[in-house]
């Protein structure tokens, strides 16, 4: 309860910079505040966009929490979204036709499977070479960007003018749930993914065991744990979700796989899901949060003359302030051990 208490009045503080901000520029801080929430909310199109963007913000965020449970930092999460997203492009064309069900499961079998070998390695790295999974994580998006662009561009275009691969089967398409939004049936497979990764994390011997691994790597091997395994297999249960991630936006927005799709899709969601501490009750509410603000603000810009830019300074704020305050929390209990007497005595 006091995280949730915490991230909300870290947000609202956020907010009331934001809107100070506002009025610096002239402009009513509560009329645009007003506009971004109906921008965001009112309305099915409105607010089928924010569920649209929902999405891939949740799966990316568990993509990137699940693994940092067993203190690996998966940082990849873009690459295996383009990964998946490519995966599920080329099965859907490629493959079939079939019946649908056979064939919608095989895309998202292939896309969970590209996230999870992309993942693989510099989880193996970490594990048993104790190689910076950051540096290269991050390095390995670049490969999967780059190389996802030389396919739809060569072997997999379509041969129109803009870079896309075939459109994948029309009995393939997600079904729309809020037209005449993108917003699809995506979302109830993401939501059923967070009840799973939930029990799975906090309710399994297995998730004990990562989280043991996370908490305190030495003890866990005293007890007769494997870290090495459990830090390998955290990236190979947490990538797929970039995958499927991606798959959704192929199956459910595009209709195919388009070059260059994501505008930072799976950063965003690693943001919220460190702004929420990794919990994974939470990342959900942070997901919506950070989906609303991005979708009102172009409802904003339009009403208002506020420029949606703000948006991504209160974001950034957020981010900034979540820090501050673990920061000073971790003061805290330095000062009041100190006070106690268990530290700083000559």
């Amino acid at each position: 309860m006091n995280k949730f208490l915490n991230s909300i009045l870290t947000a609202l503080l956020a907010l009331a910079v934001g809107a100070a901000a506002i009025a610096l520029m002239g402009q009513n801080p509560v009329e645009s505040y007003v506009e971004l929430v109906k921008g965001a909310l009112v309305g099915k199109f409105n607010l089928g966009g924010t569920l649209e963007k929902f999405v891939p913000l949740l799966l990316t965020a568990l993509a990137f929490s699940v693994a940092s449970k067993a203190s690996v930092f998966n940082v990849g999460v873009e690459g295996e979204l383009y990964l998946g997203a490519m995966a599920a492009a080329w099965v859907g064309v490629a493959f079939g036709p079939m019946p649908w069900p056979i064939h919608l499961l095989l895309c998202f079998a292939a896309a969970v499977l590209a996230g999870a070998l992309w993942a693989l390695v510099p989880g193996y790295l970490k594990a048993y070479y104790d190689v910076n999974e950051v540096c290269v994580t991050i390095l390995a998006n670049y490969v999967a960007i780059f190389f996802t662009s030389y396919l739809v561009n060569y072997p997999l275009s379509s041969g129109l003018g803009a870079p896309q691969t075939t459109p994948v089967p029309d009995y393939l398409l997600l079904t729309r749930i809020m037209p005449p939004s993108m917003a699809n049936t995506g979302l109830f497979l993401s939501l059923a993914i967070l009840v799973a990764c939930y029990w799975v994390v906090h309710k399994s011997t297995w998730g004990y065991r990562l989280r043991a691994v996370g908490e305190n790597r030495q003890y866990a091997e005293h007890v007769g744990i494997n870290s090495k395994a459990v830090m390998l297999w955290a990236m190979a249960p947490a990538a797929p979700w970039g995958g499927v991630a991606g798959a959704i936006q192929v199956l459910g927005v595009f209709g195919c796989f388009v070059d260059n799709f994501s505008p930072g899709l799976a950063f965003d969601g690693m943001l919220a899901s460190l702004i929420a501490r990794n919990d994974i009750r939470l990342i959900p509410i942070l997901s919506f949060f950070l989906a609303a603000l991005k979708s009102g603000a172009l409802g904003m810009e339009r009403f208002t003359g506020v420029p949606k830019a703000l948006v991504d300074t209160v974001i950034a704020l957020f981010i900034l302030l979540a820090s501050m305050e673990g920061l000073f929390k971790f003061s805290f209990k330095i000062n009041k051990s100190g006070s106690d007497g268990s530290v700083g005595r000559g």
